[in-house]
């Protein structure tokens, strides 16, 4: 089977590899599309710290079942449309006894810790395959990046009464401008580039602010009466970024992190006592999570031609990412069709 490999930094390869056999408690799925997101361009650029190479990317799925081993559960049968949940939990540390798995300390994501499912075939325990109806396969590797947006959105406790700004309007950012609006809220949309920002009004958006041209304090005081966002979801990972979420929130207001910064931040942490902020961080995605995004992709109006920039057949990776890597602000996503 066709299968993308990282080699090294700014090396990838397509190689025949052999396919899995079943085995008990799995299933064997047919690959249809598997998406790169921001840690595979990391891992390309040589920037991620948790790859070993060679490594095979893709934990954004979109398949059809195969087969299924005798011990799977008769919901899952072959021909069915799916994704992946690409995360691991032990079932011992904190996190997971904490019923919250999807930051489980020892956790190895698929494409990042392990091979991934950039491949024809991809074998996966039965627990983790998600099944639902009216989802296209290919749609269905869009679920796992806009649940990671979803889940911020969770973690943050979005209701109608809120202001929600969120700072990046990527895949993960549009996620949240999805969920936060879904659920009622006055969503503002924080970005550098216009064209993204006119896809988060389309997503649910009812405000933008594009701080390449607007001041983002002045903004969002004038649409805000002068309060500041209840809540603010960062979604970018700049120094910039994660300093601007604790001083544009609002007294008492709900800050959420999902951006990795890369680098030491010198908060200024009066913020924090004086408007007695609750400031938590978002990891990965709950499974209610993805079932969220598929209820909101069976509604028929999410625009998914806009989400997807580019589709590339295996044997054109390395093109794919090289024009990500010079273009990296032109991407929402790229799929890779097997």
């Amino acid at each position: 089977m066709k299968t993308v490999r990282i080699i090294a930094p700014g090396r990838v390869e397509t190689v025949e590899t052999g396919k899995p056999e079943l085995k008990p408690g799995h299933v064997l799925l047919k690959i249809g599309y598997a998406g790169f997101c921001g840690s595979d361009l990391n891992t390309f650029r040589g920037m991620n710290p948790l790859v070993k190479f060679p490594i095979v990317p893709g934990h954004e799925i979109g398949a059809v079942i195969e087969a299924v081993a005798d011990d799977v559960p008769d919901c899952l049968a072959t021909g069915i449309a799916v994704t992946v949940n690409p995360y691991t939990s032990c079932g011992k540390c904190p996190a997971c006894r904490n019923r919250r798995p999807n930051a489980c300390e020892f956790n190895r994501t698929l494409g990042v810790q392990r091979d991934g499912a950039m491949s024809e075939y991809l074998l996966v325990p039965w627990e983790k395959v998600i099944a639902g109806e009216a989802v296209s396969v290919r749609d269905f590797a869009l679920v796992e990046p806009l649940s990671v947006g979803f889940h911020a959105v969770d973690r943050a406790g979005v209701t109608d009464v809120d202001t929600v700004t969120v700072l990046g309007c990527g895949m993960i950012g549009v996620g949240a401008v999805v969920r936060a609006a879904i659920r009622g809220a006055k969503v503002i949309a924080v970005d550098v580039d216009d064209e993204k920002l006119a896809l988060a009004v389309l997503l649910g958006a009812r405000y933008t602010v594009n701080t390449r041209k607007e001041d983002l304090r002045k903004r969002i005081r004038e649409i805000t009466g002068g309060r500041g966002a209840d809540v603010v979801i960062e979604a970018v990972g700049r120094p910039e970024t994660y300093l601007a979420a604790v001083e544009e929130v609002a007294f008492t207001g709900r800050v959420v992190y999902i951006g990795y910064a890369k680098e030491k931040i010198p908060f200024d942490t009066q913020y924090f006592v004086k408007k007695e902020l609750n400031i938590s961080g978002s990891r990965n995605a709950m499974p209610q999570d993805f079932m969220a995004v598929m209820e909101y992709m069976k509604r028929g109006i999410c625009p998914v031609d806009r989400l997807i920039t580019a589709i590339y057949g295996p044997e054109e990776a390395q093109t794919a990412l090289e024009k990500w890597a010079a273009n990296p602000g032109d991407v929402f996503r790229i799929l890779i069709r097997f």
